[in-house]
């Protein structure tokens, strides 16, 4: 005799019920992942040092375009980073809807 195996519901508080198979994505929202704070930290070390380095007589070593410019590439890797960790995940709920 073959056995049937029923699709285990959740019951929620407004009286519905959902499947308990549903997952959630892989990846976790950005604001959630430790490479966020790294990305903000290194920013902020950036725009510090920008701030506190000064040459001789006048001279800027590390001004404000070279800060900048770093910060838009601190900001191009992040993004990079974080695009291709959503690429390599799935959404579960796309595929079985």
């Amino acid at each position: 005799m073959a056995q049937q195996q029923a699709t285990p519901r959740v019951h929620t508080r407004d009286g519905g019920a959902r499947d308990e198979t549903l997952k959630g994505t892989e990846t976790k929202a950005a604001f959630k992942t430790t490479e966020l704070i790294f990305y903000l930290l290194a920013v902020a070390g950036v725009l510090i040092a920008s701030l506190v380095v000064s040459g001789t007589e006048g001279t800027d070593p590390f001004g404000a375009n070279d800060a900048w410019r770093y910060v838009t590439y601190l900001t191009i890797g992040y993004l990079l980073s974080r695009g291709l960790a959503k690429s390599g995940s799935r959404n579960p709920r796309e595929e079985g809807e």
